[in-house]
C-alpha cells in the first residue's frame, strides 16, 4: 500500500511528491520489471526522470539479516551501531522501485554503479526505528553515457542521521566530452596492507545478506549472460569490506569510486594510508578507490 502526499519544497526537487510505503518493496519483481523494460529505454542527459520521493517510515532493523551482513563484510558482530554502509542496503529496494519504474529513462540492464558518497552524522543504534527516503536527484552527461544520481536519507526523530548519493551510469554513444566529470590529478596510491582471497560464493552470500541478487554476482553461468567471464563481487561489498578494515569515525564522510569489477573467485590487495583506501588486483589493476574523513 502507498500513500501520495505533496513533498516539502526543496531546491533539488521543487515539484516532487512523496509516496509513503508501508513495507519495503520486493526486489526480485523490480529487477525483472526493469530488465524487461530495458530494451525500450533510450538514455540521454536531458530526459525526464521520476520526481517522486519514496518514503518508508517506522523501519525496524532485522537483527538476523544485520548479523549476516556484518559477517560477510567483516564488521564486528553484535555491535550496537549499524555499519556505515548498511543504510544503503535498507534503501536499495526503494531505489530499485524508482529505477525500474516506467518514468526512469535509463535501462536497468547494464546500469553500472560508479560511485557513492556517504555522510554519517552520528552512529545509528540498531535498536532504533528509522524513516527512509529515496529520490532521483537528476541526470548528467558522462563521457561514456548518461549518469543518474540517487539520494538516500535516513532520519531518526526527524533529524537526518545518515545520507548518501550514488551515481549509476548507462553507457551509450556520446561526443566524448564530460564537463560534469573533469579530469583530476590522481594522488599516489596508498601502500598495501593486506591480501584477501575471495571465495566463488561471495556474491551469493552477500546477495543473501543484502537482498541484492543480481545474476551477475551469483554464478559464472548467469554472469556470462551479461558479458563477464565469472561472477563478480558486489561493488558495495568491496566498499563495506574496506571500511570494516579501515574503521570509520562516529561522524564521517566517505567517498568511494568503483573502477573495475572484481572477479570471483579471486585475490585482491587492500591498501590504505591517511584516510585513503584502495582495492587492487593482479597487475595493480585498481578496483576501488576511496577516502574516509571526519564529518
Amino acid at each position: 500500500m502507498t500513500v501520495t502526499t505533496p513533498a516539502d519544497p526543496t531546491p533539488s526537487a521543487p515539484s516532487a511528491s512523496s509516496v509513503v510505503l508501508t513495507a519495503p518493496p520486493a526486489l526480485a519483481p523490480l529487477l525483472a520489471r526493469g530488465a524487461l523494460a530495458s530494451p525500450f529505454r533510450r538514455p540521454r542527459p536531458g530526459a525526464a526522470f521520476p520526481r517522486t520521493r519514496l518514503v518508508l517510515p517506522g523501519l525496524r532493523i532485522d537483527r538476523a539479516r544485520l548479523a549476516a551482513y556484518e559477517e560477510v563484510c567483516g564488521f564486528p558482530a553484535g555491535a550496537d551501531a549499524l555499519p556505515p554502509t548498511y543504510p544503503h542496503v535498507l534503501g536499495f529496494p526503494l531505489a530499485m522501485r524508482l529505477m525500474s519504474g516506467p518514468d526512469f529513462p535509463l535501462p536497468l540492464l547494464g546500469l553500472v554503479h560508479t560511485s557513492i558518497g556517504i555522510t554519517r552524522h552520528r552512529p545509528l543504534p540498531a535498536a532504533r526505528t528509522y524513516d527512509l527516503a529515496v529520490r532521483v536527484e537528476g541526470l548528467v552527461p558522462h563521457r561514456r553515457g548518461t549518469e543518474a544520481a540517487v539520494v538516500t536519507e535516513v532520519r531518526a526523530g526527524g533529524d537526518v542521521v545518515w545520507e548518501s548519493r550514488s551515481t549509476y551510469l548507462a553507457r551509450h554513444r556520446t561526443s566524448g566530452q564530460d564537463a560534469a566529470h573533469p579530469a583530476r590529478e590522481e594522488p599516489a596510491p596508498p601502500p598495501a596492507v593486506a591480501e584477501w582471497r575471495l571465495a566463488g560464493d561471495l556474491g551469493r552470500r552477500y546477495g543473501a545478506a543484502s537482498g541484492d541478487r543480481n545474476p551477475i554476482h551469483l554464478h559464472p553461468l548467469t554472469a556470462r549472460l551479461f558479458g563477464f567471464p565469472r561472477a563478480i563481487a558486489h561493488g558495495m561489498w568491496t566498499v563495506a569490506r574496506c571500511l570494516a578494515a579501515h574503521g570509520v569515525p562516529d561522524a564521517a564522510v566517505v567517498r568511494a569510486d568503483f573502477r573495475a569489477p572484481v572477479l570471483l573467485p579471486g585475490t585482491v590487495t587492500y591498501a590504505a594510508r591517511d584516510g585513503r583506501f584502495a582495492l587492487r588486483g593482479d597487475g595493480d589493476r585498481v578496483h576501488l578507490t576511496g577516502e574516509v574523513r571526519p564529518a
